[in-house]
C-alpha cells in the first residue's frame, strides 16, 4: 500500500536568499526538473539578532497574508526545536538542529505526520572548510533520510555568490511548507 501523500506536497522548488540589512528574505519557488522557478510559493523573513527565532512565510512579496511559519520552543538553547504550523498556527513539523553532532558536520532532526528522519551535511570535508574559512560560495548539501537510510529530501546549494538552494523531495509524507521551513534554517543556522 502506497505511503500517503502529504496535503501540500511539491517534489522540487528552490529557495533564494536576498540579503538587507536587518532581516533576511527568502523567495521559495517550485521548480521545473532542471531547477528554474516556476510559480512563487511563499516569501520569508527572519529577524537577524532575535532573542527568540523565528520566521515567517508570507503568501507573496507584499507580506500581508502569512501562510505558515516555524520558531524556537526556546530562547538561547544551541539544541532549540522548532516548530513548524501552518497558517492556522496548528503544528504540521518539527525539527532541531543536534549541536554536539553538528561540530563537524551540520545534523537536523526532522518529525512530521508518518515520519521521522535524520539531515546532515554530505560532506564531513565541506563542513570543516565552511567553519574554518571564510568561503561563503562553496557547495552545501544535506540529504534528509528516514531511519531505515529511505531518502526523505535533500537540500543543495551550488556554488554560487549569493544563497540558492535546490530542494528535492522524494517521499511524498513531506509537506512542501515543511521542507521549506527546513530549507531555510539550514541556510539560517548553518553558522551556529
Amino acid at each position: 500500500m502506497p505511503e500517503p501523500t502529504a496535503e501540500m506536497y511539491l517534489p522540487h522548488f528552490v529557495v533564494k536568499q536576498k540579503l538587507t540589512m536587518m532581516v533576511n528574505r527568502y523567495e521559495v519557488s517550485e521548480s521545473d526538473d532542471a531547477g528554474n522557478p516556476t510559480r512563487l510559493m511563499a516569501v520569508a523573513e527572519q529577524k537577524r539578532m532575535a532573542l527568540k527565532e523565528q520566521v515567517t512565510f508570507f503568501s507573496d512579496a507584499s507580506r500581508t497574508r502569512p501562510v505558515f511559519g516555524f520558531k524556537a520552543r526556546q530562547a538561547f538553547d544551541l539544541n532549540a526545536g522548532y516548530d513548524v504550523t501552518d497558517e492556522s498556527g496548528a503544528q504540521i513539523g518539527f525539527f532541531r538542529k543536534d549541536f554536539g553532532a553538528s561540530l563537524l558536520r551540520s545534523t537536523f532532526h526532522i518529525e512530521g505526520p508518518g515520519y521521522t528522519g535524520t539531515g546532515r551535511e554530505r560532506s564531513q570535508l565541506v563542513g570543516l572548510l565552511r567553519r574554518f574559512t571564510e568561503l561563503d560560495f562553496i557547495p552545501v548539501h544535506f540529504d534528509f533520510v528516514d531511519g531505515e537510510g529511505q531518502p526523505l529530501f535533500s537540500v543543495e546549494r551550488k556554488m554560487s555568490i549569493g544563497d540558492r538552494y535546490r530542494v528535492t523531495v522524494p517521499d511524498r509524507r513531506i509537506d512542501f511548507r515543511v521542507a521549506a521551513a527546513v530549507a531555510v534554517a539550514v541556510d539560517a543556522l548553518m553558522s551556529r
